[in-house]
């Protein structure tokens, strides 16, 4: 029987009496080979979700299981849970070169193996030539990747990533993302990285979880859970969403921004999500008249601030790749371009 690498069920932790619970009653499964993201704000639970899955907190009810195994009936301690760690210091020892960081994780392995496992793990990563180097004499990146294969060289069911790529600057963190998750592919290795970067789970994730409360707001692919998020948070927290309310009839509805075409036919009062790229500038009478308020430049293209005309007008976000730059102040007009979600 082929057992899921990782099932949670039912997971729940509170800290004291009282408060609420950080888990609460939370159910997942990880296939072997995949890559998920637990993704969501700072106090979501997603953090304290981790570390019970390590065996680093016990949890006030339910089961840990990775591999079929319960970890939880009884409490089995970290160590023996077959379950590698990367945290964002990456936690090296400054003493030890590269190939000594390694090895210390191989303790456990006979001498004869230790040495021909850690030289082959670090030339998974790429750092064969840096064996004999100290932490300090490595780059962000390539400490990073030091880290990774000190976690993967005992060959763990489970790799868990705890915001590993935060310290590293914007360029270094991409390069760095892309080499951890080909490395990973490379290795057929599960994994589950927590992030509060709604870029690195897209980029990273085959499924991201994006937690709110202890609980599991949505669970998907990436691309779906973007495309069809779920709930008004989801919409807000993951990429950047206008909200607008409105009355449907059908496929329609009527919102201050005009009639808003939707992807599934509703009625009655209704919450719409429309994404900024979903809204383009017209160069004509149609659409609804806006004054713009503020322009963010990136280079290829443009995110606009504007306000709808009358008043208490709403503020909206308008993702422009037009070229054409418009001013703050200006009067133009703004039209929905593909069909609008009704969320919760």
């Amino acid at each position: 029987m082929t057992y899921p690498t990782l099932d949670l069920q039912q997971l729940s932790k509170r800290y004291a009496a009282g408060l609420p619970p950080v888990v609460d009653r939370l159910s997942l499964q990880v296939l072997p080979g995949e890559l998920l993201t637990l993704l969501g704000p700072s106090g979501c639970g997603k953090t304290t979700t981790l570390r019970l899955i390590a065996g680093l907190e016990r949890p006030d009810s339910g089961a840990v299981h990775i591999g079929g195994r319960n970890m939880t009936a009884p409490h089995v301690p970290a160590e023996r849970r077959g379950v590698g760690l990367v945290f964002q210091d990456y936690a090296l020892f400054p003493h030890l070169n590269v190939l000594g960081n390694v090895l210390f994780g191989l303790r456990h392995l006979p001498r004869r193996e230790r040495l021909s496992r850690a030289r082959e793990t670090l030339a998974l990563v790429g750092l064969t030539v840096f064996e004999s180097r100290l932490p300090h004499q490595l780059s962000g990146g390539q400490q990073q990747r030091v880290a990774l294969a000190r976690a993967l060289a005992p060959r763990p069911a489970l790799l868990l990533l705890d915001e590993p790529f935060s310290n590293l600057d914007a360029q270094l963190r991409h390069v760095t993302r892309q080499e951890v998750r080909a490395i990973l592919r490379q290795s057929g290795m599960t994994a589950i990285l927590v992030t509060h970067d709604q870029e690195e789970a897209l980029a990273f994730s085959d499924r991201l979880v994006l937690m709110r409360g202890g609980q599991a707001e949505q669970v998907g692919p990436p691309a779906e859970v973007y495309a069809h998020p779920n709930t008004a948070f989801v919409a807000s927290f993951l990429g950047r969403s206008n909200l607008l309310g409105g009355v449907a009839e059908g496929q329609t509805a009527r919102t201050g921004l005009g009639p808003v075409p939707l992807a599934e036919p509703a009625n009655g009062a209704v919450l719409v999500s429309v994404r900024p790229e979903q809204l383009a500038f017209t160069g004509g009478p149609d659409g609804a008249p806006v004054t713009i308020l503020a322009r963010e430049f990136r280079g290829r293209d443009a995110s606009y601030t504007v306000r709808l005309a009358g008043p208490g007008g709403q503020e909206l976000l308008v993702h422009d790749t037009s070229g054409l730059i418009r001013v703050e102040g200006e009067e133009a007009r703004v039209q929905v371009v593909s069909p609008a979600l009704v969320v919760r």
